[in-house]
């Protein structure tokens, strides 16, 4: 019989020390072995009660959750899943401890009564994939330079479009991704990232912050340029669009796909349609196999197909289904990422036609 997967649970709310054992007691592969009320508690308890994974609370007295998490990395490096509030300042404290090594995050049900069974499902899975995942802890301190934006005086059509469909481990992976492509990097990058619609805006804007290149959350119009990054805000799904006059995104609230919305199957085919042999399709560290269907869209179109590698996911969940479904024509790790974007977005053959900005038009 296999070993049920011992949680700690770390909240100074007594309602969620009560509330979140009930979530995962339906589960008999998960057994909650203690809780505890604040950080020094939860610091003593991992030692006593060995914990294969840690539910954390970030907002509590005393030592509060960021510096719980940074004492957990250094002492003890084990898998944390945040629980994390809807709020501003609740999507601001989450990314940072997403930074810091956390694994993932939940967020608090609004209304308990009509989102305990759907709270309950997204946290036993994020605990099962968290307790097979490699902790990597994130450096602590250090300068963070915020790089000049290159601000053209008149914005370039992209060489090619990058749709970048990311999940679980997603934060941590694009906060290293993007700060390494240049700000007049040639190519136009859109992501499905699965995240709430309160965290996506704050997302957006911390990864404009750490990179050269143009980030913002999309809005529906928005165009597609060279060094521009839109990211798709939460419960919206994101589709590219070739107009008369300019290259587009759109917004939708149409039904989730595959579980999800935004979806990054959703992305991946409209790419697919629009830009065709143009198209890169890139799928990136999560859990379940929502992008993989797309990515093959994106391979029958005549697009560029890569999955992120195994050894550099946090999950290789997402990238494994379209490994094994064929639909990967490249297999990437991370840390070589973004060399290899750069050199399928560079410039040379737009140049050969005398316009690199038709390149993205290439194929219609």
């Amino acid at each position: 019989m296999t070993t049920p997967l011992r949680v700690l649970v770390v909240d100074d709310s007594a309602l969620m020390r009560k509330l979140i054992p009930q979530m995962l007691a339906g589960d008999p592969g998960i057994e909650v072995v203690g809780t505890a009320m604040d950080g020094d508690f939860c610091l003593r308890k991992i030692e006593d009660l060995k914990p294969n994974v840690i539910t954390l609370d970030l907002e509590m007295p005393g030592m509060n959750g960021i510096d719980t998490l940074k004492e957990i990395m250094r002492r003890h490096p084990l898998p944390v899943i945040v629980v994390s509030s809807h709020s501003t300042e609740g999507a601001a404290v989450t990314l940072k401890a997403l930074g810091l090594g956390a694994f993932d995050f939940v967020t608090k049900p609004k209304d308990v009564s009509a989102h305990m069974t759907e709270s309950a499902h997204e946290l036993i899975a994020k605990i099962k994939a968290a307790a097979q995942c490699k902790v990597r802890p994130r450096p602590v301190g250090g300068l963070v330079v915020r790089p000049e934006k290159i601000r053209a005086k008149v914005t370039q059509p992209p060489s090619r479009v990058v749709a970048i469909g990311i999940s679980t481990g997603g934060p941590q992976a694009l906060e290293y991704l993007l700060p390494q492509l240049p700000a007049d990097f040639p190519g136009a990058l859109l992501i499905v990232q699965h995240m709430p619609e309160s965290f996506t805006n704050m997302f957006a804007r911390r990864l404009d912050e750490l990179c050269g290149l143009r980030v913002k959350e999309a809005q529906s119009g928005d165009l597609l340029e060279a060094g521009r990054v839109l990211i798709c805000p939460g419960n919206h799904h994101l589709k590219a669009k070739r107009l008369p006059l300019a290259d587009v995104v759109a917004l939708s609230e149409e039904e989730p796909v595959n579980g999800h919305r935004p979806s990054a199957d959703v992305l991946f085919r409209s790419v697919a349609e629009e830009f065709r042999g143009q198209s890169v399709g890139v799928l990136m560290t999560g859990m379940g196999d929502d992008g993989a269907e797309g990515l093959g869209a994106v391979k029958k179109a005549g697009g560029m197909t890569i999955a992120q590698s195994e050894e550099s996911c946090v999950v290789f969940g997402m990238p494994k289904v379209a490994i094994e479904r064929g639909y990967a024509i490249r297999v990437v790790g991370l840390e070589v990422m973004a060399s290899t974007l750069q050199a399928l977005c560079g410039r040379s053959e737009g140049k050969k036609d005398g316009n690199a900005g038709k390149s993205a038009r290439a194929g219609q």
